[in-house]
């Protein structure tokens, strides 16, 4: 603490993402990284923008960007908006598109950074309980609100809602923006993309970080019609007009156009969950249906916690969530490499002899 903080400071409890440890021969299943790496065309582009333009602006608007995620989804240009990785673009939806005096509502059991950036703007919040089965009930958001927000797979459960009953949260909430955060969606569900056009009230967010292998570079998008789009615009032009440089751009679209590479590894990814999924459920573990790239899985016989510090003396490490209590005897555990969680399986096989 500080003389100097202002005061907003002392009230913040920053977001604390997953474990980045610097240790060897490691297998890292915690942060739900994709195991495969990024579209070599990708790099190819990458490396190409390592030149003496560098010393140059990259493009303000990322129009070529802009431009590519249109045609990949059958949009307007003007319905797409780009930032400096998915939680740039929340960074900058919270405060102009659901700050407003009813409050926020989103799921008690979610991405934790939503109530962060609560605190960061003020945004008075409710959390809505996930039902017995850990889904999102559309009944249960019937009271006045400003705005709702929820990942589709929701995080960390994994749990995915069909498109229809994102269509009857849109209906049911017509008088404010619904934001569907699709990190997860290209691991089994249904992007609401498709709903846009009808829908003047939906955004949706999308990540390069996990299913193109993008984590490191950086880059996020929103779709929505160009009402909304223009209000992330205003706010990201009054705090910073360059997000994306000329390496993470050329990326970006290189990645999009790679449609080979996104398919080949994604299915991979897809293939060895269920597997994986399958072998859980011979130990013994109650695994919630996942339609993202990590499991959250719980043994009704062995504490969570003990299970998570066995799994790294033998070099592996997964994610363990303290709170809320409600799921503090889960594990979320990121599909890595066949082999990788075959090693898993098998530690997990000394631990519960």
């Amino acid at each position: 603490m500080s003389q100097f903080w202002s005061k907003i400071v002392h009230t913040l409890t920053p977001y604390v993402p997953g474990e980045q440890p610097k240790l060897t021969n490691l297998i890292k299943l915690n942060t739900n990284e994709n195991p495969y790496g990024p579209s070599p065309k990708a790099l190819a582009a990458m490396q190409a923008q390592i030149a003496d333009t560098l010393k140059l602006y990259p493009d303000a608007a990322s129009t070529p960007l802009l431009q590519t995620i249109a045609q990949h989804y059958g949009v307007p240009v003007d319905h797409v908006f780009v930032g400096n990785g998915s939680d740039e673009v929340l960074a900058l939806l919270f405060p102009a598109l659901l700050k407003h005096d009813a409050p926020l509502l989103f799921p008690d059991i979610t991405y934790s950074f939503y109530p962060v950036y609560c605190g960061l703007y003020e945004i008075n919040y409710q959390t809505v309980p996930l039902n017995a089965r850990f889904e999102i009930d559309v009944a249960d958001y019937d009271r006045p609100c400003g705005g709702i927000i929820f990942p589709n797979p929701n995080a960390p459960t994994g749990v995915g809602l069909p498109l229809a009953t994102i269509e009857e949260f849109l209906k049911r909430h017509a008088d404010c923006v619904v934001v569907v955060d699709e990190a997860y969606i290209d691991f089994g569900g249904a992007t609401a993309v498709t709903l846009v056009a009808n829908y003047p009230n939906l955004l949706v967010v999308q990540t390069l970080s996990k299913s193109r292998s993008l984590a490191g570079l950086r880059v996020g998008l929103a779709i929505g019609q160009p009402h909304l789009i223009e209000a992330l615009v205003r706010v990201k032009d009054s705090f910073n007009s360059y997000p994306l440089d000329r390496v993470a751009q050329a990326g970006a679209v290189a990645a999009f156009e790679d449609v080979a590479w996104f398919d080949e590894t994604r299915n991979k990814v897809i293939t060895t969950r269920e597997w994986f999924t399958n072998e859980l459920a011979q130990l013994g573990f109650e695994t919630l249906p996942s339609q993202a790239n990590f499991v959250f899985t719980r043994h009704p016989q062995r504490d969570a916690a003990e299970l998570a510090a066995l799994l790294r003396e033998r070099s592996i490490i997964v994610r363990h969530f303290k709170r809320p209590e409600r799921i503090a005897q889960f594990l979320r555990i990121t599909i890595g490499t066949p082999e990788e969680c075959a090693a898993l399986v098998t530690a997990l096989k000394e631990i519960l002899a």
